[in-house]
Formats: structure tokens, C-alpha cells, sequence
């Protein structure tokens, strides 16, 4: 155990802006305890292997965009036996040096606890809704589909827990995926994410798969960071394809 590192941390890139990238490294590497960063570069043409050149930095280039949870799934082998904790973390966030020391000092207090989030907020400020229920596939729909939101209203707010106290900490049913902090142990022995997910529902489907284990998620207001969230599937079609294969893949999985 002395020789783990404390933190370990895995950001999967693609086309990613290069200001918001070096913005969140930055954050990462100013966490002062023992750790490493992976960048996995999903770009083809690997255009960010040389952009960083910290010690504390080990980058892989896949060459091919292999998705989301197939790349953090990349550096597994590396994890068991090199740290305490591991962080999923987007390209596009921001936090202070001591949001991961005060989650971990958190998320080691009950063994029962397999990951924690911190609050998550737009630039704006405005809260980001990163804690949920499960999803129903109206939903999803209802998400997608912004001139159906007036009717539903109600759906959504009870998706997005708005019937909770959301500056006290709870377990929640899912927390999604833009910062999510794992005892290692427990992200390993979960085989981290199932591949079949090319983009979107991995981070649900990873938090059900918690729940069988018998462990729990537990979401942590009293840490907030600021994430982007480009939301890319709500204004693509190719992406509100993707996310409606995911949708398809995650209830054929756990049931509609």
C-alpha cells in the first residue's frame, strides 16, 4: 500500500479544446498529494502528444476514437497496484487544489462507499443537476426533445431530485460522469465501464453496477467544481443518435 500513489486521474480526449484542456490538467496537477495523470487521446492523429510534458503526465495514443468507456478502461492494468483513488474526469472542469484531499478524506470514512461527486456547477454558476434518479426512457426523450419540457415538467424535476435538500449530502442513484472519484479497488474489481457503450449511459449504467457489487455513490455538496458541458447530443444529430443507441443498449441490460 506505501507504494501506491495517492490519486490517479484518466481524461479521454477528442477534439478538445486546448484552452479548457490545459485549464483542467492545471487544476489536477495543483491537488497536492501523490499522483498521475493519463490522457487518453482518442483523436486520430494523436494531436496531443506532445502538448504535456509533466512528469506527472502519461499520455496514450489510441489513434482511432475507441469511445468513452473503452479508453478509461485503457489504463486498468495500471490502476491496481498504482493507487488509493481514481478520478474519471472530464476535459472541461475546473476545481480547486483541495476538492480531491477533502473528497477522499469523505469518501474513506465508510467501506460501503464505492465513489463520491462533488456539486456541479455551469460557469455561470447555476447548478448542473449531476446527481439523478434513473432514468426512464420518457424521460431521456422528454431531454432531448426541448419543446416537450413544459409538459413534463414534473418528470424532470423528480429526475433531477429537485424533491431533495441538494446542499446536504445523500447516496443518490446515479451520478454522472464528468467527476467521478473511486476507491480504485472498487473501479477495478467493476471492470471499470462496459464497451458497449460507445457514447453516453456509461456512466448510469457503471453506478448500477455499484449497486449490485452492494456498495453505494455518494453525492457531496460541500465540494462544487465547474464543468463546461458542451451537452453535444441535445444539438447534433449524429450524437442524439448515439445517446439513443446507449438508451436502447442500457434498458435492453437493466430492464425498461
Amino acid at each position: 500500500m506505501e507504494n501506491k500513489l495517492d490519486i490517479t486521474a484518466s481524461i479521454v480526449l477528442y477534439k478538445e479544446d486546448a484552452t479548457e484542456l490545459k485549464k483542467t490538467v492545471e487544476c489536477f496537477l495543483k491537488t497536492k498529494m501523490s499522483k498521475k495523470l493519463y490522457l487518453i487521446d482518442n483523436t486520430p492523429s494523436k494531436i496531443f502528444k506532445n502538448s504535456f510534458n509533466q512528469p506527472e503526465i502519461e499520455y496514450f495514443g489510441i489513434g482511432k476514437n475507441i469511445g468513452f468507456g473503452a479508453a478509461h478502461n485503457k489504463v486498468l492494468c495500471q490502476l491496481e497496484k498504482g493507487s488509493k483513488f481514481h478520478l474519471i474526469l472530464n476535459p472541461d472542469v475546473i476545481f480547486s487544489p483541495e476538492t480531491i484531499p477533502n473528497l477522499i478524506e469523505q469518501l474513506k470514512k465508510d467501506g460501503k462507499t464505492s465513489m463520491i461527486a462533488p456539486k456541479v456547477l455551469f460557469p455561470s454558476g447555476e447548478h448542473q443537476y449531476s446527481c439523478r434518479r434513473y432514468p426512464t426512457l420518457i424521460e431521456l426523450l422528454i431531454r432531448r426533445i426541448p419543446i416537450l419540457k413544459p409538459w413534463f415538467k414534473e418528470v424532470i424535476d423528480r429526475g433531477i431530485y429537485k424533491d431533495k435538500d441538494l446542499d446536504t449530502p445523500f447516496f443518490a442513484e446515479y451520478l454522472t460522469g464528468c467527476f467521478q472519484l473511486y476507491k480504485t479497488v472498487d473501479f477495478v474489481s467493476l471492470k471499470g465501464f462496459d464497451e458497449r457503450y460507445f457514447l453516453y449511459m456509461e456512466d448510469v449504467d457503471i453506478c448500477k453496477k455499484i449497486d449490485v457489487s452492494g456498495k453505494k455513490k455518494m453525492y457531496y455538496p460541500n465540494q462544487e467544481i465547474t464543468h463546461i458541458l458542451k451537452q453535444g447530443s441535445s444539438k447534433k444529430v449524429n450524437l442524439f443518435f448515439r445517446h439513443l443507441f446507449s438508451s436502447i443498449k442500457y434498458f435492453k441490460k437493466w430492464g425498461f
